[in-house]
């Protein structure tokens, strides 16, 4: 059963990377969409199905299978120390945060102010803590997955709060592919865990049309950040008026 389940988010994931609906696959098999959407939710694909869902891929069920089986390899997260050794070296964590994105070796050479030698070092060195596989040419495969994301209150994240945050606030955020909302309320706790349900849907949103992009060229790609926050809060200069009660 564990293995129909990674091979459906397997299905799911490479049907998002090239942009297909359920509306796309229902149109393709002759079925309606709500039959798909019941055939993803409980996971009861008969052998014919799975295959002219394939056929629409343009690929075999022995390569479902086999990117199943490299998604299981994947990285989900890095340890303490591998974040402690990106943020160690910057061009290291220069060249991490690009190839996650897709970037060839060319592009780093062509966009970056490094030789061919130091990206050859530094892939190397992503190749030994297994976020990519280095090939012949300095080709580049990655293997982290699609659910990758930096520890909480890890190294990586650390870095950003103290070097980068300050410097992605500095916009006036008033261009049209720019947004900065600042909305503050009360809410309940059932409120608030189904705002923290949606916050963590638009993530993963983000992060499945940044894999559905990743193949397009650089010139068609431009680099935007998702920075998200939501806890309680009180403003401390509020806070000073409240009454003390016992």
């Amino acid at each position: 059963m564990a293995q129909t389940g990674s091979l459906i988010s397997t299905l799911k994931i490479m049907l998002k990377s090239r942009g297909m609906t359920y509306r796309h696959v229902a149109n393709a098999i002759g079925l309606s969409e709500a039959s798909i959407k019941r055939l993803f939710a409980e996971q009861n694909f008969s052998l014919q199905r799975l295959d002219q869902i394939c056929q629409l891929l343009e690929i075999e069920i022995s390569d479902l299978v086999k990117q199943m089986q490299l998604n299981q390899q994947q990285l989900n997260e890095l340890s303490e120390a591998q974040e402690l050794e990106l943020v160690a070296d910057i061009k290291l964590l220069l060249v991490a945060f690009v190839v996650i994105n897709g970037w060839k070796f060319e592009d780093i050479l062509t966009w970056y102010d490094l030789s061919e030698t130091e990206v050859v070092r530094y892939l190397a060195r992503l190749d030994r803590i297994k976020m990519i596989d280095l090939l012949p040419g300095n080709r580049i495969r990655l293997l982290i997955s699609p659910k990758f994301s930096w520890r909480p209150n890890g190294p990586i994240q650390m870095f950003f709060t103290e070097h980068l945050q300050q410097d992605f606030l500095q916009s006036r955020f008033d261009k049209q592919e720019e947004t900065f909302q600042f909305p503050s309320g009360m809410l309940s706790k059932s409120s608030c865990e189904q705002f923290n349900r949606r916050i963590k849907q638009l993530v993963q949103d983000f992060h499945a049309l940044n894999e559905q992009d990743r193949s397009l060229p650089l010139t068609e790609r431009f680099g935007y950040s998702l920075f998200l926050a939501f806890r309680p809060w009180r403003p401390d200069v509020f806070e000073k008026m409240r009454k003390q009660i016992n």
